[in-house]
């Protein structure tokens, strides 16, 4: 039986005005680049919503409150150091105005490997051939643009 580490994790669904998602783009040395929402590992002593706020403001540069809790994942994965983890992964709906992105925050491993990132349409997404995470996320992702077309 393997031994994982524990990992509790915010992460971010950023949607701008037109619904598009924020999605960054890793490309590690061990594996086939993929694409993940803003968000990380939560700190000793942070709350969820503590995380949420902080990874935000590290990863974009932008300074909102995370809104809403919306999903709960528990997933296990290596991550870019080579840990295998079990994370419990919360994940927080951010509605921004401005899709200007601050990655000046980003940590050591951030700037090695997330260098890119873009703003997606699920089609858009749904189009192109690398992977990404966590791999419900178009459901979930409709899920938030149906309850905001509805209200």
């Amino acid at each position: 039986m393997i031994r994982r580490a524990r990992r509790p994790a915010a992460r971010l669904l950023v949607l701008d005005p037109q619904g598009r998602l924020l999605l960054f783009r890793f490309t590690p040395d061990d594996r086939p680049p993929f694409w993940v929402t803003p968000g990380g590992a939560v700190d000793r002593g942070e709350t969820f919503e503590q995380a949420a706020r902080r990874e935000l403001r590290e990863e974009t540069g932008l300074l909102h409150d995370p809104g809403p809790e919306v999903a709960v994942r528990h997933v296990t994965f290596v991550t870019l150091e080579g840990i295998e983890v079990d994370a419990e992964e919360r994940y927080y709906a951010v509605r921004v105005e401005d899709t200007a992105i601050d990655t000046s925050g980003h940590t050591n491993v951030e700037q090695a490997f997330m260098l890119s990132h873009r703003w997606w349409t699920p089609e858009d997404l749904l189009a192109q051939e690398e992977v990404w995470y966590p791999v419900d996320l178009i459901d979930i992702w409709r899920d938030l643009l149906d309850r905001r077309s509805a209200a």
